[in-house]
């Protein structure tokens, strides 16, 4: 089998969380996975291993991680491979990782490798979690996106039917190896997916790190190797600072959930399935929010068209008109943010800003001024 991963040389960057006796470090460069087993040996010595993969994922990197750890001295457990897409973050499949560890009498020192995108990483942290009241777990993040937000900070869990990552747990892993190498093998939409949480982290709290996307966004997107690397690390070190500040999203942290009330409620529409991707809605949800700042006179209007300009000409959407599955409806779209888990005291939590790098936390809004930017939002 050929190597999945090209030869490419670049610098590798380390970027610390920094959270007491649970800090670890993310590391970012090309070809990890292939040299994975010096960093990971390093924590795991010789406690066996268990590789928690994809369908898609796994025929394309776990033969490679595999050869990686065992080089090293790793002891291996057999690995875990479930069904890709967002249905798998759910409890049936929860059920059947979780029957498969115990059922192999996993002790408190194993550790359990999360190898793929955002929905393995969420998985597997959170079986992790639960799995003998707690056992250590590496992230080894395949998608941009869960290189750039969901394998940084700790957050793991699944899906309800009542909405998404409802369930779950914090629970830091003890490494994260972030390969720019996989990111070869995505589809352009799921590159674009990742995109808009890059994008997310220069509206939060860094304008130059946007001005910098908005002069680099379309060469990084279509694949320039040093450009990722510089994106990955600059958008983990910006998650890393807020996470440091509010590990379990009790003030600050709740920034980094910029378009997400939004995101999340144009996603529990459409069944969380392919017809609109994570990334997708939170690139729609950050126009919405933007969009809501403008309405209630907090955010310049030239602010939102300028980020609205870079998200399209980079090939994001930013509304929903386009999408045929769903109801489409204010009043749907507004009954699924109030089931939102940001959601206190019977009051939706928003993410808001005063312009570029100027979010906020608010609360108490009217209904009325958000439902006339969901209306906008289903005829964009």
């Amino acid at each position: 089998m050929s190597d999945p991963i090209p030869a490419i040389t670049l610098p590798v960057a380390t970027v610390p969380v920094s959270l007491g006796d649970r800090s670890y470090d993310v590391l970012v460069g090309a070809g990890l996975i292939r040299d994975a087993g010096g960093p990971v040996a390093a924590i795991a010595g010789r406690r066996p291993l268990i590789i928690l993969s994809d369908e898609t994922v796994a025929p394309l990197y776990l033969g490679l991680l595999t050869r990686a750890l065992e080089s090293a001295g790793c002891r291996m457990m057999d690995p875990i491979i479930v069904p890709a897409g967002e249905a798998t973050k759910s409890f049936h499949h929860l059920e059947a990782v979780m029957e498969i560890l115990l059922s192999r009498g996993i002790e408190r020192g194993a550790i359990l490798v999360a190898l793929g995108g955002g929905v393995i990483g969420d998985l597997g942290g959170f079986a992790a979690a639960i799995a003998l009241r707690g056992i250590d777990f590496i992230q080894i993040p395949t998608t941009l996106l869960s290189q750039v937000d969901s394998s940084v900070g700790g957050k793991t869990g699944i899906n309800s039917r009542q909405g998404k990552n409802l369930i779950g747990a914090f629970h830091q892993p003890r490494l994260v190896l972030a390969d720019i190498s996989a990111l070869d093998s995505l589809p352009r939409r799921e590159v674009l997916a990742g995109y808009a949480e890059v994008v997310k982290y220069g509206l939060i709290d860094r304008p130059d790190f946007f001005t910098w996307l908005e002069e680099n966004g379309t060469a990084l997107v279509a694949g320039d190797a040093a450009l990722r690397v510089a994106a990955v690390k600059e958008s983990v070190a910006a998650k890393a600072a807020i996470v440091a500040q509010d590990e379990r999203e009790g003030g600050v942290r709740a920034l980094l959930n910029l378009g997400h009330t939004f995101g999340h409620a144009l996603e529990a529409e459409v069944g969380y399935g392919g017809e609109l991707l994570h990334g997708e809605a939170v690139g729609v949800g950050m126009v919405m929010a933007f969009d809501l700042s403008v309405r209630l006179g907090l955010c310049p209007p030239d602010d939102l068209a300028r980020m609205r300009r870079h998200l399209a000409a980079v090939g994001l959407p930013t509304g929903v008109a386009h999408l045929s599955r769903g109801r489409w409806t204010v009043d749907a779209l507004m009954a699924h943010m109030a089931k939102d888990k940001k959601v206190k005291d019977g009051g939706i939590t928003f993410i808001l800003a005063r312009g570029i790098g100027q979010a906020f936390t608010a609360r108490g809004i009217d209904a009325e001024p958000v439902r006339a930017v969901v209306a906008a939002a289903l005829e964009a």
